[in-house]
């Protein structure tokens, strides 16, 4: 995400390395390459103007220090001005009450009935509530569909009434099944068009009246830019929202929405869409967000991620098998099976600092592992928990029933032997102080600066 803005920043604070300090002449030609940035990501020209106008004045007659170059001084004020920009620090959605009732809005296509599946997911696994969610799309049936489907999917249920062609009333009733039947967070679905209309706002804003909700949140495709900007304020003249929902993030490298939509309708972006799958839902933190944008990654959020798959239990399990150097086939596709489910694999590698524009040109789809776990699922249960057993007839059969070369099944097996080796060195703390020494020791174009 972001791709274009995070390399456009890049190119504009490279005008100021090898400067001594900052200047008028230099900050400003620094600057005209931010403005491009931002506006060629979509962002509105007030905005932009905005926003070099308050950096130039913050960057203007502040001391660099010896240890800091312009460029880093001017990139951290960048970067405080676009965590300002996205709204500064991040907001919780209120789904508190008896029971706690969230409206969803916005137009058909934004991604609203799929994020009211991800919210009541996120809800479910992450906050230990027992969600509901209701179909009041009364003009779509495939919307009620897709809403059961996911309700089946996720095992949420979902409330529904084909019969009844009032939203309102189905929300009220929904309402009132919640709290007899021991449900404390109700997701009502509403009703999408593919443009603004008065019945449709008339529409929300009864439901609205109605159910009073204790969060209203505003659904918005990131991919549309400046039109997502235009929507929000339609809808949030109206309804009134209380945040914003940015799905397909993942798929917005310019960045406008996210960059411009606080501003316009001074409301907090909540959550944001990384994906199309049920977990693909993050927390829109504008600290983390402006990291990236500037390529400092988000270490944060990677080592979040990891821990919300750690599992005590079998990490001890795991570590004891390795300092036995007992490490298997098997650990190693379980290991596989922890990392996809952080999420895609570009992405992950796009919050380590330094990792984003390595990974630029670097095509990564989500079944990255899928020929490595072809091979390892080829391979008898015997082969997995004893490699060297695999021979050179067993690695013709392995690779006919993984659809690879032999050539692919011996680059594994020298991966996995390389990883079983170095990970059993790690393990033992004798082992790491004696290649500290030995490193330490070497010198010449084999030494390891610094040690």
């Amino acid at each position: 995400m972001f791709e274009n803005l995070s390399e456009r920043f890049d190119r504009a604070f490279k005008v100021l390395k090898g400067q001594g300090q900052i200047t008028e002449i230099n900050v400003a030609e620094t600057l005209k390459e931010v403005r491009r940035a931002l506006l060629d990501a979509d962002v509105n020209f007030k905005t932009a103007k905005e926003f070099t106008t308050k950096v130039k004045d913050k960057a203007i007659g502040r001391n660099v220090l010896t240890t800091v170059s312009p460029s880093q001084l001017l990139t951290k004020i960048c970067h405080e001005e676009l965590v300002e920009l996205m709204g500064g620090e991040h907001e919780d959605i209120n789904f508190k009450g008896n029971p706690g009732i969230i409206l969803m809005s916005g137009l058909q296509g934004s991604g609203k009935t799929t994020f009211s599946g991800k919210l009541a997911n996120w809800l479910k696994n992450k906050q230990r509530k027992n969600p509901l969610l209701v179909a009041c799309d009364v003009y779509r049936p495939a919307a009620i569909d897709q809403l059961h489907v996911l309700g089946e999917q996720l095992g949420v249920e979902v409330f529904s009434n084909r019969e009844e062609k009032d939203p309102v009333k189905i929300a009220q009733a929904a309402i009132t099944y919640a709290k007899s039947n021991g449900f404390n967070v109700v997701i009502v679905d509403t009703a999408g068009r593919l443009a603004i209309d008065e019945k449709m706002m008339d529409e929300i804003a009864a439901v609205k009246q109605a159910i009073n909700p204790t969060e209203t949140l505003f659904v918005v495709d990131a991919m549309t830019g400046q039109d997502a900007v235009n929507t929000a304020k339609a809808f949030n003249d109206k309804i009134n929202f209380d945040g914003v929902i940015l799905t397909k993030l993942d798929g917005d490298t310019r960045g406008g929405a996210a960059l411009t939509i606080k501003t316009v309708v001074d409301k907090p972006i909540k959550f944001v869409g990384t994906g199309e799958k049920m977990d693909a839902l993050d927390i829109f933190y504008p600290s983390r967000m402006a990291d990236r944008i500037l390529g400092m990654g988000d270490v944060v959020s990677l080592v979040e991620k990891a821990q919300e798959q750690f599992d005590e239990k079998e990490a001890k399990k795991l570590q004891k098998k390795i300092a036995q150097n007992k490490f298997d086939l098997d650990d190693f596709y379980q290991q596989l099976q922890q990392i996809k489910k952080m999420g895609n694999v570009k992405d992950l590698m796009g919050m380590i600092p330094g990792m984003g524009k390595a990974m630029k040109d670097v095509d990564i789809d989500d079944d990255a592992f899928k020929g490595i776990e072809a091979i390892i699922q080829s391979m008898t249960p015997a082969e997995r928990g004893e490699p060297s057993l695999i021979n050179g007839s067993r690695k013709k059969r392995i690779a006919n029933g993984s659809g690879n070369k032999i050539e692919e099944v011996n680059k594994l097996l020298k991966q996995f032997n390389e990883t079983k080796k170095m990970m059993h060195l790690m393990s033992n703390k004798k082992n790491m102080m004696s290649m500290m020494k030995q490193m330490k020791g070497m010198r010449g174009g084999m030494g390891m600066p610094g040690m």
